[in-house]
């Protein structure tokens, strides 16, 4: 600018018209001009809301909350969740991501400009006053700062300000789980002010309670439960240093029962179909029997211990645990049905078998005299003849047979041989159930075996009148527990009612 001016200057000591100097001075400092409105309207902008900016903040205490000592600070909130899960049953706590919104009105930060509302990142909001809003319930709880921190303010005209931040809480969840694996859970999140009672600090949803509350439509990431519908109300607690204001959001659950199914109930009924299996066996397969009432036994043990595993240690049973315990009686009482059977089963073997081994004892008697006799008979009357006794060594009546055929029509038996009909009569009029001239009569008539090792058969095979009844009475009881079971809990209503349904 200098120069220029100077070679103007130069020019009219030279003698130029002063008009022409006019001109050139007037070109020159129009472009300068022009030069520097190009580059106003960006920093026009930057400096006036940098400039609004200052005036805000210059004298403003953030310690203090807006309307001190006039008015009430009322702040509203609403919730977006994006997920939801998991769930633990063992620690009664779950999980939830969600952007968490909170607005309120400040009246030291009205401002006027072209802009209705300045966007603002997480900077200016440790220099203004906020909510010191925090969880009851809540465990443990993460603000999220990757890459910058996840918080977004924004403030409009008349002072209102929109701050928003991306939390993930860590919350309990009571759970009463007498109804588990059909059981239904109402998980809260309440949430607050801190240190504000409800004469300095309100809180209220933003779109009231039917809509200030939403959750994204594949945010469930629970895999044991299905989120129901959800519910929004206010409270108000009592503690020693006042009154508080609280929001409660309740997420309704319902337990999936096809894991149970699948690891619980249906090897609880084969296991107790198994037990009634040793019904059908005979009751003299002790073995088999008892391998099938321990075994059934053990199993029904070790599913109820891994079914308990996947719970808290609750004082009170469950529905499960009524089931399994209704399983193991009916295992235990088949086992103890076979007991029964058994010890009646063993003291009729010990009486038949005393009458068996005394019938056998003297019918051993009997054949021994009847041999010895037969043999006296044969060597006094036939001496001439062959001796049949040496062929076989217990049938003196087939013998004293064959000594009378020996002799031919033309040959008169003797005295010895009247003496031997004689004793072939005695000896086949005394054969009994047992002994060689029973078996010499069945050799020669070809008749059935004695009734008496018929009946001693059927004693040792036969079915047991406890057996039969139970092949019907065991199923019969295990179907009607099922059903009355099943219709009990699967039609039980809810808990929880009054929610709002997620579409």
């Amino acid at each position: 600018m200098m120069a220029a001016a100077s070679r103007v200057l130069a020019l009219a000591a030279r003698g130029l018209p002063s008009i022409f100097i006019c001109v050139c001075l007037a070109a020159i400092i129009t472009r300068r001009v022009q030069g520097q409105t190009l580059k106003t309207p960006s920093e026009t902008n930057i400096t006036l809301y940098t400039n609004i900016l200052d005036v805000l903040l210059k004298g403003y205490d953030y310690r203090l909350r807006p309307g001190l000592a006039e008015s009430i600070t009322e702040v509203q909130t609403d919730i977006f969740v994006t997920s939801f899960g998991p769930v633990s049953d063992t620690e009664m706590e779950y999980t939830i991501d969600m952007f968490f919104r909170q607005s309120w009105k400040d009246e030291r930060l009205k401002y006027e400009g072209a802009m209705q509302t300045l966007p603002l990142n997480n900077m200016m909001a440790s220099k203004i006053w906020t909510p010191d809003t925090f969880f009851h319930n809540g465990k443990k709880s993460v603000a999220h700062n990757m890459t910058t921190p996840n918080k977004l303010l924004r403030i409009a005209m008349d002072g209102t300000l929109l701050y928003t931040m991306r939390l993930t809480v860590k919350a309990e969840c009571p759970m009463i789980l007498e109804d588990f694996p059909m059981d239904t859970h109402a998980c809260p999140l309440k949430f607050g002010s801190y240190a504000y009672t409800n004469k300095e600090v309100i809180y209220r949803w933003k779109n009231g309670t039917n809509y200030s509350v939403e959750v994204a439509e594949d945010g469930s990431r629970t895999n044991q439960y299905q989120l129901m519908h959800y519910t929004a109300s206010t409270s108000n607690i009592k503690s020693s240093t006042g009154e508080y204001v609280v929001l409660v959001t309740e997420f309704h659950l319902k337990r999936k029962i096809g894991y149970f199914v699948i690891q619980t109930y249906l090897p609880c009924i084969m296991t107790v179909i198994l037990s009634q299996v040793s019904f059908w066996l005979n009751r003299e397969s002790v073995p088999a029997r008892t391998v099938f009432g321990v075994t059934t036994v053990l199993t029904m043990t070790t599913l109820s211990i891994s079914a308990r595993n996947s719970l808290p240690k609750v004082a009170y049973a469950t529905a499960m645990d009524w089931f399994i315990a209704v399983c193991n009686a009916f295992v235990f009482s088949a086992l103890i049905e076979f007991a029964t059977v058994n010890y009646f089963t063993k003291r009729a073997w010990a009486w038949d078998g005393k009458a068996v081994v005394n019938k056998e004892k003297k019918s051993k008697r009997a054949v021994a005299r009847k041999k010895r006799n037969t043999y006296s008979v044969g060597a006094s009357g036939y001496a001439g003849g062959p001796v049949g006794t040496a062929r076989r060594g217990g049938d003196g009546l087939s013998t004293v047979s064959r000594s009378i055929g020996v002799t031919g029509p033309g040959r008169q038996p003797s005295g010895g041989g009247a003496t031997a009909a004689a004793a072939a009569a005695s000896s086949s009029s005394a054969g009994g159930p047992a002994g060689g001239g029973a078996r010499g009569q069945a050799g020669r008539s070809g008749d059935k075996p004695a009734p008496a090792a018929a009946e001693n058969k059927k004693t040792y095979n036969s079915v047991s009148r406890v057996d039969k009844l139970s092949r019907i009475v065991f199923p019969v009881l295990f179907g009607i527990f099922n059903l009355v079971y099943w219709a009990t809990y699967l039609k039980k209503t809810p808990r929880n009612k009054g929610a709002v349904h997620l579409n």
